[in-house]
Order: structure tokens, then C-alpha cells, then sequence
């Protein structure tokens, strides 16, 4: 069994429960199964540190983008995307998106600029999009189909099955995190039940979102197995097949 943890930031991960390993973190997600990851970039000052673990471990990837969120660092330009997007072993644009819970929707221009030059670059390079959208499902849906965005992943999905429709529409996959083993997250757990099963991708955006049961510990990619273990739970299947199935659209979503 193979299961790929889609967004997690290795490079922010809290290493001191394996004894400031990397390895041994890979070593433990491998005890469960979880052996292929995705570091998801979110500035452009921490690339190299993001992209230099691709480079040294074979099931690593990584992206480039800079977060919706970020303000103290480089605004990136469509082309200097593009020139890192060309990178060995950067597979996605972003983590790019938009977020007006921690930036009002009316002091948001730059956040809406931002996130269609990473939609531009995402097209011209073929490399697919890993989308951030919080508080603001409407503005995401509407920029992505203006600017005819062609492939990418709303990752850590928490919103409603229309939003999720309209961005299955679109062609993109739809990301679940530890948000669905958690208490709270029953309206979520139904449109998890909802997505078609070519689209799904499981993740833990680690070191955020641990799942249950091991709340309020410091998140790594080996809890990916939890993930699955609830998608499958939730749409009536084993887990084993729902890693395969969720690797599979990993690879025809990256790799295809």
C-alpha cells in the first residue's frame, strides 16, 4: 500500500520527536504506509530550503508560489514563476489562492493579482496549481474561470459541495486534510462523500490541522494514514483502496 501525503511543509515540520531527523519523520511515515510527499512552498525566500529536499530525497517534490497570506517577502512576477517552475522536481504552482480571513476582501487587490499570476504561470508551464481558499469561495471560483485556469488541487478543503462542484467543473481535484476526522467537520464529512472518487487527494498540511486522534500534538506526514482511514471510512471502502485510489489521481493529476 502507497499513500501520497498531496501538501504538507516538511521544512516546517517539528523534527524534535525524531530526534531532528528528517529521516527518521520519513521512516515513520513509512511505518504507515505514507511514502511519497509533496513540500509545498510558500514564499520564494525559502524555496531553495523547500527545494533542496526534493533534490535530496527521491519521494520528495516540491512547488513553487507564495502564499495568499505573505506580505513580508518577494511579490513574485509571472516570469520569475516560471524560471523556478522549470526547476528539477518542482511539480505545482503555488501555494497560491486567496484568504479574507486574515486580509479583509476590500484591502485585497494585491492578494487577487497575486493569485492570477500564478494562474498564468500555472498555464503556460503545465504545472498544476495547489489552491489556498479561505473566507472566500466566491472570489476564487470567479478569478480561476476568468483567467481559464487549466489544472490544480483545492487543497485542505473546508467549504460546501457547491463550491467543491463549481471547482470540479473547472477540472480540479479536491484535497481533504485532518479537518475531516475532526468532531466538528459533519457538513465537510458529506461533501467528501460526494466528490468523485478520480478527483480525491488526501493530505495533511503539516506541521497545521493534525488529525484526530492525535489533536493538539504537532502534525507530520506519516497522519496522512488517518486521512485515508476516514475517506474511507466515510464512502464505504477499505482502506487499501482508497490509497491506490488517491495515488493514482496524485499521479494523473502531476505526472500525466
Amino acid at each position: 500500500m502507497q499513500i501520497v501525503d498531496s501538501h504538507c511543509h516538511i521544512d516546517r515540520v517539528d523534527l524534535d520527536a525524531f530526534g531532528g531527523s528528517i529521516e527518521s519523520m520519513l521512516t515513520h511515515a513509512g511505518e504507515l504506509s505514507v511514502n511519497k510527499f509533496l513540500c509545498v512552498c510558500i514564499d520564494l525566500e525559502h524555496f531553495d530550503q523547500v527545494h533542496n529536499l526534493a533534490l535530496e530525497y527521491p519521494n520528495i517534490f516540491s512547488s513553487v508560489g507564495v502564499h495568499p497570506t505573505e506580505t513580508n517577502c518577494k511579490d513574485p512576477s509571472i516570469e520569475e514563476l516560471l524560471v523556478y517552475a522549470k526547476s528539477d522536481r518542482v511539480i505545482a504552482i503555488g501555494e497560491t489562492g486567496l484568504d479574507y480571513f486574515h486580509v479583509k476582501k476590500e484591502e485585497a487587490d494585491w492578494q487577487r493579482d497575486r493569485f492570477r499570476r500564478h494562474i498564468k504561470a500555472s498555464n503556460e508551464s503545465g504545472k498544476p496549481m495547489i489552491i489556498h481558499m479561505r473566507d472566500a469561495k466566491e472570489d476564487t471560483i470567479r478569478i480561476l474561470t476568468e483567467e481559464k485556469a487549466e489544472a490544480g488541487v483545492m487543497h485542505c478543503y473546508s467549504e460546501d459541495w457547491e463550491t467543491a462542484q463549481a471547482a470540479l467543473d473547472l477540472g480540479f481535484y479536491i484535497s481533504f486534510s485532518g479537518i475531516l476526522t475532526f468532531n466538528s467537520a459533519q457538513s465537510l464529512r458529506e461533501v467528501a462523500m460526494k466528490v468523485p472518487s478520480e478527483r480525491l487527494l488526501v493530505e495533511t498540511d503539516s506541521p497545521y490541522l493534525t488529525p484526530s486522534p492525535f489533536r493538539g500534538r504537532p502534525n507530520s506526514p506519516a497522519y496522512t494514514y488517518y486521512v485515508v482511514e476516514k475517506l474511507a471510512e466515510i464512502r464505504n471502502t477499505s482502506i487499501d483502496e482508497m490509497a491506490t485510489n488517491t495515488t493514482n489521481n496524485f499521479n494523473q493529476l502531476f505526472f500525466s
